[in-house]
């Protein structure tokens, strides 16, 4: 019989990717590209919804929070990657994995229950505009947030706490870049019959429920765009939900690809290659999706770019009169 550690095990070893040299080097320096470039947009997004009094709106309210929960998303799990190569070390504290694991899901389930929000926020404005201004007030926007923030919370504080019962053996490799909840739970000797029910009913309960509300928003929305006389009328009323289900279908299909293929094949680092595209490459193309065709989003950063480079040159002038 395996012998068994204490619940409290000092550490785990995230095996990553490659254990090349040369490999790491690459790994390491794309990665950091990929993170800087997602800090950087989604910060320009934040700030430019902030400082344009024109996108004080609902849509754009909601889409900050994205860039806000994007941002986060990705600094849960890409800066102890990065530390870990530039280290040399596969190590994560016990307490560092359990965190990282609250955080994780915290942020995974905020992705979801904004792009259910904001499929919502079109399904008014498409469906119901003459009563848009009505329905969309600020209080409730801020509601429809605070509802989601606190809805992922208890979701990943529950989800820590059932990690927490678990006895661990004397094999504490995750082939994973982070400590994935279902990785955990694999990993673990004592009974797991209730983590992986619980993984289950919020995987179906909240996942399938925002999916749910999104695909019956979209077919609203679909049936709204149909009954609509005039072909340039048509054109605009798709081109304001277009880049939104975009970044759900980019979002939900690399969720539910790793999903599916982690049930169907037992090769975790085919898993862990897989859930970039939702852990990394989502959160950094959803700013790009929102403005390539977006003119506010153009405008505003324009005019957000155009100021930084007036005060820049302004700072410079005075230095250079002192």
């Amino acid at each position: 019989m395996e012998s068994k550690n204490d619940t409290r095990v000092s550490e785990f070893l995230l095996l990553g990717f490659s254990e090349d040299p040369e490999l790491q080097a690459l790994i390491f320096g794309l990665f950091l590209s990929m993170y800087l470039i997602t800090l950087l947009s989604n910060l320009l997004i934040i700030l430019a919804t902030f400082s344009d009094p024109h996108l004080h709106t609902p849509m754009y309210f909601f889409l900050s929070n994205l860039s806000f929960v994007d941002t986060c998303f990705t600094s849960t799990t890409m800066p102890k990657m990065m530390v870990n190569i530039q280290k040399q070390s596969k190590g994560i504290t016990y307490e560092g994995c359990i965190t990282q694991t609250y955080f994780f899901t915290l942020f995974l389930g905020l992705e979801n229950f904004l792009l259910a929000v904001m499929a919502y926020d079109r399904f008014v404005a498409i469906c119901q505009p003459l009563h848009y201004a009505i329905i969309m007030k600020s209080k409730l926007c801020r509601l429809l947030v605070l509802a989601s923030w606190i809805m992922s919370a208890l979701n990943s504080l529950l989800q820590s706490l059932m990690v927490l019962r678990l006895s661990f053996c004397i094999h504490l490799e995750i082939p994973h870049f982070f400590c994935e909840p279902n990785q955990l739970v694999y990993l673990a000797c004592s009974d797991t019959y209730l983590n992986y029910m619980e993984l289950n009913l919020v995987d179906a309960l909240l996942g399938g429920g925002s999916l749910t509300g999104i695909l019956y928003s979209y077919s609203k929305i679909a049936s709204s765009i149909c009954a609509i006389s005039t072909a340039q009328g048509r054109y605009k009323a798709f081109s304001t939900c277009a880049s939104h289900l975009s970044v759900v279908s980019l979002f939900f299909c690399t969720l539910l690809s790793v999903y599916f293929s982690s049930a169907v094949t037992k090769n975790s680092h085919s898993s862990a290659t897989a859930s970039v595209m939702y852990t990394v490459i989502t959160p950094m193309l959803n700013p790009f999706i929102y403005s390539l065709r977006n003119k506010d989003i153009k405008r505003a950063l324009k005019s957000l770019l155009d100021r930084g480079i007036i005060e820049s040159s302004i700072v410079l002038g005075l230095k250079k009169l002192c």
